[in-house]
């Protein structure tokens, strides 16, 4: 049984990716998992259905002959035979025990070539609905000579692959973008930033697309919907009102 459970664990694992990160979202310490892997120790019943409950398995399944598991495994690989829609939201299925934890209210910092030197930041929402986690976005910023007006409202889906997040949006008008932002995810001890990249097009002076650097800060439960929002908009890079952390990543070369 204890060779079953660490080759199973191994496998899982290479399914999975990351180890360290896995880890981390069990809440397991890295040398007590390694054990586990190579099959020197077995956890307790407590750990034991912890990595379970992460995996989404029945402790009984991680004992299982090597064969067993891996058959179960393919079956529950996507259905060659499912239409188009169902195989694109497949990924985004099942992501509600993967992203509790960041579920909440952010802004999101980032530059884009439309306003060339400046921080803009927008809202986003990240909640669940339908056994789904969503998204949503809105970013209402004026140009600094108030010739322009920005105001876009973006919604879609997220999901967690390996130790990234992957944002898919659309705006909400008839000829809308879509973009896509990737996050690294945060450790347990730290939730406050997620650091990572959005790509898309920019709209002025001239259609270019664009890949830059984002940074987005969790706000606090206290803060109104009304103080989020008014929050928002387009900043000079030393804007006093632009966190240092912020500040420090977007500008790094």
């Amino acid at each position: 049984m204890s060779e079953s459970f660490s080759e199973n664990l191994r496998s899982l694992c290479a399914e999975y990716g990351n180890v360290s990160q896995i880890c981390r979202d069990i809440g397991l310490n890295r040398q007590q998992f390694n054990r586990y892997i190579n099959g020197s120790s077995l956890p307790s019943a407590h750990n034991l259905r912890r990595i379970a409950r992460h995996f989404d398995l029945t402790e009984a399944q991680l004992f299982a002959p090597p064969e067993t598991f891996e058959a179960a495994l393919r079956r529950a690989q996507p259905n060659p035979d499912e239409t188009p829609s169902e195989a694109f939201l497949a990924p985004y299925r099942g992501q509600q025990k993967s992203l509790k934890r960041y579920l909440g209210f952010y802004h999101s910092y980032f530059c884009t070539p439309s306003w060339e030197g400046k921080i803009f930041c927008a809202l986003v929402r990240l909640g669940e609905k339908d056994g789904l986690i969503t998204v949503r976005s809105h970013e209402n910023a004026t140009s600094p000579d108030r010739s322009l007006r920005q105001i876009s409202r973006y919604e879609g889906l997220v999901t967690m692959r390996g130790n990234r997040i992957f944002v898919t949006e659309h705006e909400r008008t008839r000829e809308g973008s879509i973009a896509q932002t990737i996050l690294y995810t945060a450790h347990r001890q730290q939730l406050k930033y997620l650091r990572g990249m959005t790509m898309g097009l920019a709209w002025r002076p001239y259609p270019h697309p664009y890949s830059t650097k984002t940074i987005w800060k969790r706000l606090d439960e206290r803060v109104s919907p009304r103080e989020a929002i008014a929050a928002c908009g387009i900043f000079p890079e030393h804007s006093t009102r632009i966190d240092p952390t912020i500040r420090k990543f977007l500008t790094a070369p």
